[in-house]
């Protein structure tokens, strides 16, 4: 290992002499950004030629039209800072679900020949905490011919992966705010929706869903329930209100127990220093995050994700809305299996009904982009509305269900269709 260190925040790396033209270069995601090396390729990418960039999903605010001129930036949807690349046009998606991305990293159909990470400080050991983020990280350390490491010695030391500072063929060290990612404001509907998804999760159940301003509030409601347990993808800071409130004790999960299992914390300072050292806090990667198998063991597992809209048969999109591409497909089709299939368990989606200030009902006839999980997955959709319970149910009944939490506005021309529908029988 060479490493370059600089404890001010800055990166000494020169990358004229680790990158090759060509490159294939794979970022850590979302707060576990380098954001050194970020800042290092953008400045200095340029006078290397052809280089590519992969990142799953990014709040840092780095990659911007201006800034990412000297390589070709793809991803696996507009997350986050990157919906601005897709406006301009300067974003490839690669369709992929994100349990997808650590294995097509090391079978090489996603190429890395260069990793970029950030790790938090060694243990007496050499051994890094992987700290705010383990899904792919590891097959990007595994697969690249260089892997530069951003050693950051405000980035939380997390229980789980680890990287051992042999594996590092360059390293800087930094001292600077790992990106954070505050809570969204929570409305009216959002707290509409929240008490529907919430009447679905007993004592006992184990969760999972994403970030934004519907798990919020739903976090909020359930410091009512007991012995909750998490196996999760990512984790904001509303997971802590709820272990502290007593609510998450992972007392009744027959895998795990005691441990709450999540791949990424997307949140603040409040969840990072929770997360330090905490034994009941365990970073995965997606092999077992998403694994069909580790949450077959999951009893009344409840998963909650979003979507842009849903047609009147039950086909989700949570990606693309006319020609905007807006989201991606994450972790949803893992988890909506995975909910719908557990014993006492549930998958929902959950969106507002209506889009653009109420002028574009989300509850459509045709979706206006792909189908991101497809209708014979689909279990429970929720609008402020009310729940649409789909599975088992015929094309008839799914319309005239889900007609029932449309926005009134649109339900007289949806139950035209739905009529249709169920006269037709498809």
């Amino acid at each position: 290992m060479s490493p370059d260190r600089h404890p001010g925040g800055g990166c000494e790396v020169d990358l004229a002499r680790v990158l090759l033209p060509g490159d294939r270069i794979v970022v850590g995601q979302a707060c576990g950004e380098p954001t050194a090396l970020i800042e290092a390729l953008t400045e200095q990418g340029g006078g290397v030629g052809g280089l590519s960039v992969f990142i799953a999903t990014s709040f840092s605010g780095l990659f911007t039209p201006d800034s990412a001129v000297s390589f070709e930036l793809s991803s696996m949807g507009a997350m986050g800072s990157l919906r601005s690349m897709t406006k301009a046009h300067e974003l490839q998606i690669i369709p992929c679900h994100v349990s997808q991305v650590g294995p097509m990293i090391a079978a090489g159909a996603l190429g890395c020949d260069v990793a970029l990470i950030q790790v938090s400080p060694a243990d007496v050991d050499g051994n890094h905490s992987l700290g705010l983020i383990s899904d792919y990280v590891q097959a990007a350390v595994a697969r690249a011919r260089v892997v530069v490491a951003e050693i950051n010695d405000q980035v939380p030391c997390t229980r789980g992966e680890v990287l051992h500072r042999s594996e590092f063929d360059y390293a800087v060290h930094v001292s600077r705010r790992p990106v954070e990612v505050t809570s969204a404001a929570i409305g009216d509907t959002d707290l509409a929706m929240a008490k529907h998804a919430a009447a679905y999760i007993d004592d006992g159940s184990v969760i999972q869903m994403g970030i934004g301003a519907v798990p919020e509030a739903m976090l909020r409601l359930l410091r009512d329930r007991t012995d909750l347990g998490v196996h999760s993808g990512m984790l904001g800071d509303g997971l802590v209100d709820l272990i502290e409130a007593g609510a998450v004790t992972n007392a009744r999960k027959r895998i795990d127990r005691g441990v709450t299992i999540t791949g990424a914390l997307i949140g603040t300072r409040r969840l990072y220093d929770y997360a330090h050292q905490n034994p009941e806090i365990r970073m995965c990667t997606t092999d077992y995050t998403h694994d069909a198998a580790v949450m077959a063991q999951l009893d009344k597992l409840v998963t909650i994700n979003s979507a842009l809209e849903v047609d009147l048969t039950g086909q989700v999109n949570a990606e693309q809305s006319g020609s905007s591409y807006l989201g991606g497909t994450g972790g949803q089709l893992d988890f909506v299996r995975a909910g719908s299939r557990s014993p006492g368990g549930h998958a929902i989606i959950a969106l507002p009904a209506t889009a653009k200030g109420g002028t574009i009902s989300r509850i459509t006839t045709t979706l206006s982009g792909p189908v991101t999980t497809p209708r014979s997955d689909v279990d429970i959709i929720i609008t402020e509305f009310g729940a649409a319970e789909l599975r088992g149910q015929s094309l008839g009944e799914r319309a005239r269900r889900l007609v029932a939490i449309a926005h009134p506005d649109f339900q007289e021309d949806l139950a035209r269709e739905a009529h249709s529908v169920q006269r037709r029988g498809f």
